[in-house]
């Protein structure tokens, strides 16, 4: 591992990485969807509508959402009838997550703390992976794409999606320029909270672009890469199986 990694656009040390990470979530973990709509002008609950669409949970599967503490992924997924582990690094994603499934009647999923990096279950234990606007604020993403080899089960489907480079001339300059100036002052208007905001929105210009994200996934043993491009790619939804 490098002895820096980035943080929105400082490089600092990975511990330091993985500790602010952790306080910007404890920060905005109450206010999730705002955070979400705000960064995507509401298209995020599109988005992850597309992805579960794309991952096909089955009844009597079992599925890993990582990072999925305030279970937006998982609630989509619940109706088909699959066993469902929400995991998260942060325990106050997690706690707001389960609330949320409380309110909703959701009651058979199972909810855990856990690091991407660092899985605690066993080789070989389930049958899809998914993460959602997560992989890129992991310390180190190729460990924790190794980690999601590894538990998954021959045949089994990895599903990420993420924000990356949008290619369409004109759109990815408007967008900067909403997300660098805007999206920072309204978190500090409804949230009184620019410094996770900005945070946020710079993780995603340090993410690796589409072609080079998809060859960490193969790099990690995934094979039938795959990455379905939205708004030119300022969402992409990236895939891959294990065999």
């Amino acid at each position: 591992m490098n002895d820096t990694v980035s943080f929105g656009y400082e490089d600092v040390a990975p511990d330091e990485k993985t500790r602010r990470v952790g306080e910007v979530f404890s920060n905005v973990a109450a206010r999730y969807d705002l955070m979400n709509d705000a960064m995507s002008g509401g298209l995020h609950r599109v988005w992850k509508d597309v992805f579960v669409r794309r991952v096909k949970p089955r009844a009597g599967e079992h599925i890993l959402d990582m990072a999925g503490g305030t279970g937006d992924i998982a609630f989509r997924m619940a109706p088909s009838g699959a066993a469902i582990t929400v995991a998260d690094i942060n325990p106050e994603m997690l706690e707001v997550g389960m609330e949320r499934a409380a309110k909703r009647g959701f009651d058979g999923m199972v909810w855990t703390e856990a690091n991407a990096e660092e899985l605690q279950f066993p080789d070989r234990f389930f049958d899809a992976y998914t993460i959602a606007f997560g992989i890129r604020n992991v310390t180190d993403i190729p460990r924790a794409l190794r980690e999601a080899h590894r538990v998954l089960k021959r045949g089994g489907r990895f599903y990420v999606l993420e924000f990356s480079t949008t290619q369409w001339p004109g759109f990815a300059e408007i967008y900067d320029s909403y997300s660098h100036k805007l999206v920072p002052k309204l978190g500090k208007l409804l949230a009184n909270d620019a410094d996770s905001y900005r945070y946020l929105i710079e993780s995603i210009r340090r993410f690796p672009d589409m072609p080079t994200f998809e060859a960490m996934i193969a790099d990690a043993g995934f094979v039938r890469t795959k990455v379905e491009p939205m708004l030119g790619g300022l969402v992409a939804i990236h895939s891959g199986w294990k065999i």
